[in-house]
C-alpha cells in the first residue's frame, strides 16, 4: 500500500501541462453525459458518485515554479500537499495554509475546504490564491483572477467541489518558514476557560511575550483541553520524530514543551490520521512494531475504510455478534468564538466523541466568498470529530448527524460537505450561496455536464 513518488522537475511538469491541458478539454466537450475526476485518492467521507465517464488527471500534479523573493508558487491542481510542501521548503518557504493530511491535493483544498494552525492568521487555502487557471463544465479553460472577466468564478469556486469546474493550475502566496517550530502545550479545565484563552492568543499573537505563529488545541475531555501554540525558530536543543513508534496527540498530555522539524510539524497529525488510526490496532505497540512505517499515514487508512465500505466486513461481523449499529460520525464545523463553548457542551451531551480537534481560524480578507460565507470581522473555532456512535434505541442511523446540522446552524456556524450530508435542498442553498451559485453555475456549465453542489454533497447518486 506503499506510494511510489517520481519528483520531476519544473520543465517537465510545464511540457506535460501544456499537453494534458488540450487533452482534458478533448475528454470533456466529447462527453454528453456528466463527467468526474478519475483520482488516484480521495479525502471525502461520504460516497462518491459511480456514473459518468471518469477524466483522466494524472498529468496535472506537480510545481511549476516558486519564486520565494516575490512569495508566489505556480501549481497544478492535482498536486498533493505532501508534494507541493517538499517542493517549497526547499526554497525555504510554505503555502499560507497547509492542510493536515499528505494527500489532500491543492485544488481540492480550493474546491472543497482545508483548515490548519496558521488559519487564525492567514485564513483558509483559497484565501492565498491569487489566480486559478479552470477547465469549465463547457470544456473551455479560463484563467480567473478577482478582478477580471471571471471573478464571478474566482469567487464562487471555494466550496463548489467540482460542480462549477475543475482547477488546473493555481497561483498562490507562500511565507517564509524556521527551521523547527517551538511548541507549548497549555492545559485546562475547563471550555470555558480554554475558549477565552483561545481568543485571546489569536488577537494578541503572542504568550508571555513569545511571538506565535500556529494554534490548535485539543479536548480530550470537558474538563481536560489543551492549547497548542508554535513559534518558528531556526534552532533547537532537539527535535522529536513522531512518524514511528511515538504518537504525537498523546505527547500533548505528556509535554508542556516540545520541538519539531517544520517539515514534521506540518505532517505532525498525518501518521496517525489525528488519533484515529487507533481503529486499526496501528496505536498498539507490538502492532505498530510490525506495521511498515510507510504504511504509518492518512491515505492508507482511509483506503482500509474504504475496504470496510465496499465490502462490510466489520459490519457483519457486528450483526452475528448482535452488536448495536453505529452511526459513522466525520464532521468538521465552524462556529463563532462566542459560541464555541456551548457547542463543546453540546458534543458532549449528545455526540460523546473524544478527542476533538478544535482550530481557530479568522477569514484574512473582506472578499465576498459566495459559496462558504463567513463574517470577516469574527474569529471562529473549527471542531473536528470523527469515530462511530452506537445508534440509540428509537433512532436510525443518520439522525444524530441531522441533530449535529441542526446544532451548527443554531449556533451560527458552518459545515464542511467533504462528510455527509442531510440539508433539505431549500436549506442547503440558503447556506451555501444558492443564488451566487445558480449564476454561475449557467454561465460555466449550460449543459451539467458537471453535477450540482446539492446532488453532489447531499444527493449521494
Amino acid at each position: 500500500m506503499g506510494v511510489k513518488r517520481h519528483e520531476k522537475s519544473t520543465t517537465e511538469v510545464a511540457d506535460t501541462f501544456e499537453r494534458a491541458r488540450a487533452s482534458l478539454q478533448t475528454q470533456l466537450s466529447g462527453s454528453p453525459e456528466p463527467v468526474r475526476l478519475d483520482k488516484r485518492t480521495s479525502n471525502l467521507f461520504r460516497p462518491r458518485e459511480e456514473g459518468g465517464r471518469r477524466l483522466n488527471v494524472d498529468a496535472f500534479s506537480g510545481v511549476l515554479d516558486v519564486d520565494a523573493e516575490s512569495g508566489t508558487a505556480d501549481v497544478l491542481g492535482m498536486t498533493t500537499y505532501e508534494q507541493l510542501v517538499g517542493t517549497t521548503l526547499e526554497h525555504g518557504v510554505m503555502p499560507l495554509v497547509v492542510p493536515q493530511l499528505k494527500t489532500i491535493t491543492i485544488g481540492g483544498a480550493v474546491a472543497g475546504l482545508g483548515i490548519e494552525s496558521t488559519a487564525f492568521r492567514n485564513g483558509l487555502p483559497h484565501e492565498s490564491v491569487l489566480e486559478m487557471e479552470i477547465l469549465t463544465g463547457a470544456g473551455d479553460v479560463v484563467v480567473a483572477r478577482p478582478d477580471n472577466e471571471h471573478a464571478g468564478l474566482f469567487w464562487a469556486f471555494p466550496n463548489s467541489y467540482g460542480t462549477l469546474g475543475y482547477a488546473l493550475r493555481l497561483r498562490i502566496e507562500v511565507e517564509p518558514v524556521g527551521s523547527f517550530v517551538a511548541l507549548r502545550h497549555l492545559a485546562y479545565g475547563s471550555a470555558e476557560m480554554c475558549i477565552d484563552d483561545l481568543e485571546r492568543i489569536c488577537v494578541e499573537r503572542e504568550v508571555d511575550g513569545e511571538r506565535i505563529d500556529f494554534v490548535d488545541g485539543t479536548a480530550f475531555a470537558p474538563d481536560e483541553l489543551y492549547l497548542t501554540v508554535g513559534t518558528f525558530t531556526d534552532t533547537a536543543p532537539y527535535s522529536s520524530d513522531y512518524t514511528g513508534s511515538d504518537i504525537y496527540y498523546r505527547s500533548i498530555r505528556e509535554r508542556e514543551r516540545d520541538y519539531l522539524r517544520v517539515g514534521d510539524y506540518l505532517w505532525r497529525w498525518d501518521t496517525d490520521w489525528f488519533w484515529c488510526s487507533r481503529a486499526f490496532g496501528a496505536q498498539n505497540r507490538l502492532l505498530r512494531w510490525l506495521w511498515p512505517k510507510r504504511w504509518l499515514r492518512s491515505d492508507v487508512y482511509h483506503r482500509l475504510v474504504a475496504l470496510e465500505n465496499r465490502f462490510g466486513l466489520k459490519r457483519r461481523v457486528d450483526r452475528l455478534l448482535h452488536r448495536p449499529t453505529v452511526e459513522m460520525i466525520v464532521q468538521d464545523i465552524e462556529v463563532p468564538v462566542d459560541r464555541a463553548a456551548a457547542f463543546l457542551d453540546y458534543l458532549e451531551r449528545d455526540v460523546g466523541l473524544w478527542p476533538v480537534w478544535l482550530c481557530p481560524l479568522r477569514q484574512r480578507t473582506e472578499a465576498p466568498w459566495d459559496l462558504y460565507p463567513l463574517d470577516p470581522d469574527a474569529l471562529y473555532v473549527n471542531f473536528g470529530f470523527w469515530g462511530g456512535v452506537p445508534v440509540a434505541r428509537g433512532e436510525v442511523e443518520g439522525d444524530r448527524d441531522r441533530r449535529i446540522e441542526q446544532t451548527v446552524a443554531a449556533h451560527d456556524g458552518r459545515k464542511s460537505l467533504y462528510s455527509t450530508a442531510y440539508y433539505g435542498r431549500q436549506e442547503f442553498w440558503q447556506l451555501y450561496g444558492g443564488e451566487r451559485y445558480w449564476g454561475v453555475k449557467r454561465r460555466y456549465d449550460p449543459d451539467a455536464r458537471l453535477r450540482d453542489l446539492y446532488e453532489k454533497c447531499v444527493q449521494r447518486r
